[in-house]
């Protein structure tokens, strides 16, 4: 099994790193990937490589995606190639987990109305606006689609991407 994370600089740290090294924990293959190859920075200095473009993924070799918060999420939004990997995955009802501010990706993707999810306080009126139905709940599983508030919650998070996992 393989798994895409896909973020940009300002990402929020322990977001990225938690899932990336529970996926690999798991056996898969994580790739990053960001605008551009090369390096990513979090929001508290811990960098990443992204392996892989944006529009040198091809959404069918993976699993799973993976869309931590943080800043990443504002600047990937406005990024066509971002928003059609989501599209593809959900097109594909392979699992898609967004964490914290990850869920704006979905948002400008049009992929929430009338799904169930959870997202940083700050977020909340965002995808309410969208049609979601927002849950002030530590994890929220709709489907394909897995969602959490923020890094105290990255236990619930990362055990139900391995239990989605798991099920394929």
């Amino acid at each position: 099994m393989k798994a895409l994370i896909m973020s940009a600089d300002h990402f929020e740290d322990s977001e990225l790193l938690v899932p990336y090294y529970r996926l690999l924990e798991e056996g898969l293959k994580v790739d990053v990937c960001a605008v551009r190859r090369g390096r990513i920075s979090g929001k508290h200095g811990y960098e990443v490589s992204a392996d892989v473009a944006l529009h040198e993924v091809d959404p069918a070799g993976y699993d799973i995606l993976i869309l931590p918060g943080g800043q990443a999420p504002a600047a990937l939004r406005r990024e066509p190639a971002a928003l059609d990997i989501a599209r593809q995955f959900f097109a594909a009802n392979k699992p898609v987990a967004a964490i914290c501010h990850g869920p704006q990706i979905l948002v400008s993707a049009g992929l929430l109305k009338g799904r169930r999810a959870t997202c940083h306080h700050s977020v909340a009126a965002e995808l309410k606006a969208v049609g979601a139905h927002f849950e002030d709940k530590e994890v929220v599983v709709d489907g394909n689609m897995i969602t959490a508030r923020q890094p105290s919650d990255l236990p619930a998070f990362s055990r139900e991407i391995v239990k989605q996992l798991r099920q394929r």
